[in-house]
């Protein structure tokens, strides 16, 4: 599963990977997975004039890219995602805050997937069961 910074960085700014986090994300035979959290993180930074406005014609555009042309598998955020994030003890000590970050987090935890993101915030989740693989940039 790949953060949002990570889709943004895939998309627009290649230069921003690691090299191993490269090797991921050009490994065909590895599939990816984004939550519709980041999804609508995306559509937000669009409309604010903050990603891809030179790239899409507008957001919806930019939405069918994410499965028709980058091959994206978009993950619902469901009841069990819910039920992980209510439980999900916050990283409050490195002020960790942003509940967008959060779903996601839960939601690969709840999926059992590997989370890609250059958010050091994140390593905090792992004894919660976050497979988290740093983009150290």
């Amino acid at each position: 599963m790949l953060d949002t910074n990570i889709l943004v960085y895939f998309m627009m700014d290649r230069d921003s990977l690691s090299r191993d986090v490269q090797a991921i994300l050009t490994d065909y035979d590895n599939s990816f997975y984004i939550s519709a959290e980041s999804v609508k993180e995306l559509i937000v930074l669009f409309r604010r004039k903050k990603i891809g406005s030179k790239i899409w014609k507008d957001a919806s555009e930019m939405v069918r890219s994410l499965t028709n042309d980058y091959f994206f598998t978009v993950m619902p955020v469901d009841n069990e995602v819910m039920k992980t994030y209510a439980a999900l003890t916050l990283n409050e000590a490195e002020d960790h805050n942003d509940p967008s970050d959060h779903v996601i987090i839960s939601q690969a935890i709840t999926l059992r997937m590997p989370l890609i993101s250059s958010d050091l915030k994140f390593g905090f989740y792992r004894n919660q069961g976050l497979d988290f693989i740093f983009n150290a940039k």
